[in-house]
């Protein structure tokens, strides 16, 4: 049996130390919420592959689903011989999806190709070039989402130069200090400094920010940008890539407002861990690209589209957008409780829509002063305890949650408890 420590030293000595880990466990096997690693030690998995098994790891309906496909054929192209599941698809995000009028759907594989396209499709529908981001936001790391993305460190460092005519605002958090309107007048100072707003294409932002620290976007915010848009012709885009698919507590992290896009950019979730995303808009903006100017040799793989249509039938089955609120409460309630000991680590914040939560620790109770260090710490020591962690946010101190929504209460209560250790040990 190969051990962790041996493992690791294969993995340093065979791949590039570009692409980190934040764990030095081998995973070997996983079922629901929980997953075993290279030596048999079983941990329970609140990080779901970053968002990606809302439905949990291997749902039986999602493998069978997929071993149907797999007797029939494992890849042809849609771009070549179509297939029936990928229409079928389309048309259930088309019915499900926020978008005002009739809309559209293609198919990708990878988030970051879902935004490199929904910029392709906004640039061909207005003729213009500009797109406005936010900081803390994150779209990928190719070189179009990693301009995009508002954060420098770890994704912008040695890459240089960026791509041209993205622009980055503030995005509001109390914390850190920024309003609403000081994100408005950021615009506003962008379209008197940097570019006329007849040039900017499109807003994209995410309706929470993933890797910003799970902030959600004010319901303020959301219809200024609606309004600021329609005002001058430019397309608001939502990157629901990590937000979407019951995981708020809501289908779609939009639907916490009033506010409908143009176009949404999905993945993570879609498929319950294989590799889905897909471009959802408006039909007449999703039609403005010429034919062949959209596709990709895998892009839509008739195994994950199988595992996506089992993925929207488990969400309904299992009502996991109502479950998505009893996690979120539970985890907040156990998070406020842990806040209010005098013998944990200070934390503060405990937030985020749904079963998409998070909590920053700070370096005195009381304060924001973040504390990323401390917080390497915890998610160490929860790992060592049994609890699979991750962090996030723009000073690395926020530790998101983002255990399946199919996990059992039971479950729960045993992380929770674990997590709870990790606090105040």
């Amino acid at each position: 049996m190969s051990t962790n420590a041996a493992l690791l030293a294969r993995r340093q000595a065979a791949i590039p130390h570009g692409v980190s880990s934040a764990h030095p466990v081998f995973a070997v096997r996983a079922e629901n919420a929980e997953i075993w690693d290279a030596e048999g030690k079983r941990y329970i998995d609140f990080v779901g592959g970053i968002a990606v098994v809302n439905t949990g790891h291997r749902h039986p309906k999602v493998m069978a689903a997929v071993m149907r496909q797999m007797e029939q054929f494992t890849h042809v192209s849609f771009q070549v011989t179509p297939y029936e599941n990928y229409v079928e698809l389309a048309e259930k995000l088309n019915a499900l999806a926020p978008i005002e009028g009739p809309a559209k759907t293609i198919f990708f594989t990878t988030g970051a190709e879902a935004l490199e396209n929904a910029v392709k499709i906004a640039r061909a529908a207005t003729g213009r070039a500009g797109i406005i981001t936010f900081a803390g936001g994150y779209h990928g790391r190719t070189m179009l989402t990693m301009a995009m993305t508002g954060k420098v460190l770890p994704y912008k460092k040695k890459f240089a130069p960026m791509p041209a005519e993205i622009y980055h605002v503030p995005f509001p958090h109390a914390p850190f200090e920024v309003t609403v309107q000081d994100s408005l007048r950021a615009i506003d100072m962008l379209f008197r400094a940097d570019i006329e707003p007849e040039r900017v294409a499109a807003i994209v932002l995410e309706p929470v920010q993933g890797e910003g620290g799970f902030i959600q976007a004010p319901e303020e915010l959301l219809r200024a940008l609606r309004k600021l848009c329609d005002r001058h012709g430019i397309l608001l885009i939502v990157d629901e890539v990590q937000t979407g698919f019951a995981r708020t507590g809501k289908m779609f992290g939009i639907e916490h407002s009033s506010v409908k896009p143009d176009i949404m950019t999905v993945a993570k979730s879609l498929a319950g861990g294989f590799p889905l995303s897909g471009v959802i808009g408006r039909a007449a903006i999703m039609d403005a690209a010429d034919p062949g100017g959209l596709g990709g040799t895998y892009a839509g793989s008739p195994l994950a589209i199988a595992a996506a249509l089992a993925v929207l039938e488990v969400i309904e089955e299992e009502r996991l957008v109502e479950r998505a609120n009893q996690i979120g409460a539970k985890l907040k309630g156990k998070l406020e409780a842990i806040s209010q000991r005098n013998d944990s680590v200070p934390i503060s914040s405990v937030r985020g829509p749904g079963a998409m939560v998070a909590f920053d620790i700070v370096a005195t109770r009381g304060t924001y002063e973040p504390d990323a260090e401390m917080t390497k710490q915890v998610i160490a020591k929860a790992r060592e305890k049994g609890l699979i962690l991750l962090s996030c946010g723009v000073y690395g101190n926020s530790i998101r949650l983002l255990v399946p929504l199919t996990a059992s209460d039971a479950l729960l209560d045993e992380a929770l408890g674990m997590l709870e250790g990790a606090l105040t040990a």
